[in-house]
């Protein structure tokens, strides 16, 4: 998984946690990624309570495969016999041993991550596995989200801080998104920006404020 033109620029903080240069901003929580993951973007889209057959999460930011992760381990035990569907959009994808690197924080993925790994090294940015069918569609996501032909039951808007990175949060794109969104599909984000809340409920979803993870007050989650 290699795209020397536009691959990501790391720094690390405390040897363990990547912080994208371009951006200055870590790529999870420093208290801990995997709790801030259940948190936002799995409990935040009400999962794994909404798992059926033909569950599709869209994401936007892939980064080290932690949010892939902690979705496709929550699938497998929730029982779930058919494959999870999995699309993200990334920019700037994130070479393979630096991925390793971070998600050593989390033995407990360590089986999972090994398989993700492995695939991806192929360099198809395709994961088809009995539990996962997984996709990560390399480039700006305003370009490459509009020709997308799937559609999502839950979204994980991922991307960096909308302060740093705010072509991942624009109105065109959470426009997008709606439309990339099946009726009654829902989002989640760790952010609570107003203008990011603003732009969704312009696309059509009923947007909500709830309690944060860890240090940040609050986030956001809706619903088409």
């Amino acid at each position: 998984m290699t795209n020397q033109k536009k691959s990501a620029k790391l720094a690390w903080r405390n040897g363990t946690i990547p912080v994208a240069i371009q951006f200055d901003d870590p790529y999870f929580s420093v208290d801990d990624g995997l709790a801030e993951t259940e948190h936002v973007f799995l409990a935040g889209n009400d999962l794994p309570e909404r798992f059926k057959d033909g569950f599709h999460i869209a994401e936007l930011g892939f980064g080290t495969g932690l949010n892939l992760l902690a979705a496709w381990q929550a699938w497998i035990a929730s029982g779930q016999t058919a494959p999870l569907n999995y699309t993200s959009f990334e920019a700037y994808p994130m070479d393979i041993p630096a991925m390793r690197k971070a998600l050593s924080n989390w033995p407990e993925l360590e089986e999972l991550a090994n398989k993700m790994l492995t695939r991806l090294e192929s360099d198809d940015f395709k994961i088809n596995t009995p539990t996962l069918n997984a996709q990560i569609i390399i480039g700006d996501a305003r370009d490459t989200l509009p020709l997308w032909q799937g559609l999502a039951d839950a979204w994980f808007l991922d991307g960096f801080s909308p302060a740093k990175n705010p072509e991942l949060w624009g109105e065109t794109l959470m426009q997008a998104v709606a439309e990339h969104t099946k009726p009654l599909g829902t989002v989640a984000t760790y952010t609570a920006a107003g203008h990011v809340r603003q732009s969704l409920a312009s696309a059509g979803f009923t947007v909500k404020r709830v309690a944060g993870f860890g240090r940040k007050r609050h986030m956001t989650t809706g619903i088409l």
